[in-house]
């Protein structure tokens, strides 16, 4: 029997890796339950449990006792304590570096999403601008940076979205610095609410290359708006608070 249905495990496990890739299960995201995957794929609870533990032999998935499986990081997540989070405290280019490719990231990000999100996506990329609108500009580090976060896991290719996922830190601080020296000047504040209206309209609008041209133009955007500060002021906020309301 174990014989036989080896075989039809890997299968399964290939079905769930499929997903994994295509976007539907993403970083971090819970998996659904054995009973759930049973109803879902069609298969016997043991198949599953056997392919269940094919991933989590492969480390593709992570089981937590009493809480279930959730997909893994493929890149490891850059830590509070690492030498980067380090250099990105200490010293003012490396924000300047992050902000560099997250302009190229950013921008393929909002290209795919236009491309290949579903209605789904939409959804919680219209969830995320409209909390993001109606927050407070001084607090809402965090609802920024899910509103990009929603436009990357749109894009449905699970390397990028790891990618992004993995510097996740360093990117929510490189928004709490943006917020800090940018959102009480008028002007620069406006223009970052207009490209993420532009990005948000390209993206619904299924218009790829507008998506693009939008993200890239934000991000670059709050990075040259950034060093002219820093150029003329002598520096820019640093010390933020990490954890916004």
């Amino acid at each position: 029997m174990f014989i036989e249905s080896t075989p039809i495990s890997q299968g399964i496990a290939h079905r769930l890796e499929q997903l994994i890739l295509d976007g539907d299960y993403k970083p971090g995201q819970k998996i659904p339950s054995e009973r759930q995957l049973t109803e879902k794929l069609g298969v016997s609870r043991s198949l599953v449990r056997e392919a269940l533990k094919e991933l989590h032999g492969r480390g593709i998935i992570k089981t937590q006792h009493g809480k279930g499986s959730f997909v893994s990081d493929i890149l490891p997540v850059v830590a509070d304590e690492s030498v980067l989070m380090h250099l990105f405290q200490d010293h003012s280019r490396t924000l300047y570096d992050l902000l560099e490719v997250r302009e190229q990231l950013e921008g393929q990000a909002a290209k795919l999403a236009a491309e290949r999100g579903t209605e789904k996506d939409f959804y919680q990329i219209t969830k995320a601008i409209e909390a993001l609108e109606k927050s407070d500009a001084l607090v809402n580090a965090k609802l920024d940076h899910a509103f990009h976060r929603a436009i990357a896991e749109a894009s449905h290719n699970p390397v990028l979205i790891h990618v992004l996922n993995s510097l996740k830190g360093l990117t929510l601080q490189s928004v709490q610095v943006t917020l800090s020296n940018l959102s009480h000047r008028d002007h620069i504040k406006q223009q970052i609410d207009k490209h993420h209206r532009q990005i948000y309209n390209a993206i619904l609008g299924r218009q790829p290359q507008w998506a693009m041209k939008a993200a890239t133009a934000h991000v670059f955007h709050v990075r040259t708006s950034l060093k002219e500060i820093d150029k003329a002021e002598d520096g820019i906020i640093r010390t933020v608070d990490e954890n916004p309301s």
